[in-house]
């Protein structure tokens, strides 16, 4: 068993002695609920140009109604992790669309940083900057200075469908996009 299984199991158990809701705790603060609205959002950030540079905007969770949304939270451009991870739904991002969803990450990182970031590793969907951990607080992916890395897979109407926490970037993104076809299915009128 590894080590993130047995302190999970360990954690849900002090939870449930505790009489609190498995559910609502991780490591960054309070999850919000599946199957439950997600927590809205308005952030700066950077998205693709019909000429393929990063150009400043402005997105909010509105945006998105109509489509699924995977929303990710990572720590920091330019680092390890975060660049496989980064690069995993990039090169996803094509069946993402085809299942018609979009897909956006959200870090505590500058806009500036997340232009050159998607420069450098050609990424074709927005990244949100998050400074001060607003929105990342709301999805209980925040410890200061940093967002942690978790994934959330919101549906049309806006309600959040699945939930993964401190993922291992490796292969995450087929992970979420095997999940988000089975959702899709599960739920054709989302």
């Amino acid at each position: 068993m590894q080590r993130r299984q047995i302190l999970s199991g360990l954690s849900i158990t002090a939870l449930g002695l505790l009489g609190l809701p498995r559910q609502a705790f991780c490591l960054g603060g309070v999850l919000p609920a599946i199957d439950q609205a997600a927590p809205g959002f308005t952030l700066q950030g950077v998205v693709p140009s019909s000429s393929g540079e990063a150009e400043a905007a402005q997105r909010s969770l509105s945006d998105f109604a109509g489509r699924w949304l995977v929303l990710y939270f990572y720590p920091r451009d330019f680092t390890e992790g975060c660049t496989i991870e980064a690069r995993g739904f990039q090169r996803d991002l094509k069946a993402f669309h085809q299942a018609g969803a979009d897909v956006v990450g959200i870090s505590a990182d500058t806009a500036e940083s997340h232009a050159e970031f998607c420069g450098s590793e050609a990424l074709a969907y927005p990244l949100l900057s998050d400074p001060g951990g607003r929105v990342s607080k709301a999805y209980g992916s925040w410890i200061s200075p940093f967002s942690q890395r978790h994934t959330f897979l919101i549906d049309p109407q806006g309600v959040l469908r699945q939930t993964w926490v401190a993922v291992r970037p490796s292969g995450h993104s087929q992970e979420v996009l095997a999940s988000l076809k089975q959702l899709a299915a599960d739920h054709p009128s989302a």
